[in-house]
């Protein structure tokens, strides 16, 4: 962006971005544990759709999704994406047409409102810190799993904080082979530019959402996951 309008944008961003990004959070949060209490998920689901476009739309964020050819929105997948930025999350599950349910760490639950509301669209609270109770909660998310509701791992674990994609983590391929659905790898181009990892340094700007073909998991064995794990992250970060 350029210099000039960057300093440009900054009363912007600090007078209209984020008190209103903030303010709907917590208005929509609250529709959502009230549409939770009455129309279970299908309702949070809308809600937290327009949440999204809205952040994306107040910023401004141009959402690009390419290979829509390779997933369809009524289909249940395990998404493995990369993670650069904060401004990921509304951009995937604003635009890429999947009912997403989000492993999340369990401390952001405790977030009032934002934690019960992610609750109710069905997100998955893990402790980070214990593989065991992790993984506990994972499989307990298996058995829960609404029909045509995909599960979204950021591979990674945490943000990067260079651009740069890291080693990946293998819950969500232990996940996909447990529930045998196949896993869609994303890779999420420039959102690093946008607002990088620790700052709210916010800038408008394009952000590219590539969706490769699926990975079916069926007749693997799980000491094959290290190679499906290679393929997935070379797959990734092939497109940034």
């Amino acid at each position: 962006m350029n210099p000039f309008l960057k300093i440009a944008y900054q009363p912007y961003k600090w007078i209209i971005v984020i008190p209103f990004v903030f303010i709907i959070t917590m208005i929509l949060g609250v529709t959502c544990i009230f549409s939770g209490l009455l129309f279970k998920q299908s309702g949070v689901n809308i809600i937290a759709v327009v949440w999204s476009r809205l952040c994306c739309a107040i910023a401004p964020l141009k959402v690009i999704i390419k290979g829509k050819k390779n997933y369809d929105g009524n289909t249940s997948y395990v998404v493995v994406s990369n993670h650069q930025s904060m401004a990921d999350i509304p951009v995937i599950h604003g635009h890429l047409g999947l009912k997403i349910k989000w492993i999340m760490k369990k401390e952001l639950g405790k977030i009032p409102v934002f934690g019960s509301a992610c609750h109710h669209l069905g997100c998955i609270y893990v402790d980070r810190k214990n593989h065991k109770a992790a993984m506990k909660s994972i499989r307990k998310a298996q058995e829960e799993l609404s029909e045509n509701a995909s599960v979204l791992f950021f591979a990674e674990g945490t943000r990067s904080r260079d651009g740069k994609v890291m080693p990946f983590k293998k819950g969500a391929f232990k996940f996909a082979c447990e529930t045998n659905l196949p896993i869609l790898p994303v890779t999420i181009k420039n959102s690093f530019d946008v607002l990088p990892s620790d700052s709210l340094d916010l800038t408008p700007g394009i952000i590219e959402i590539i969706v490769h073909r699926p990975i079916h998991l069926s007749g693997r064995h799980m000491d094959h996951l290290d190679d499906v794990i290679k393929q997935t992250r070379q797959m990734i970060s092939g497109a940034l």
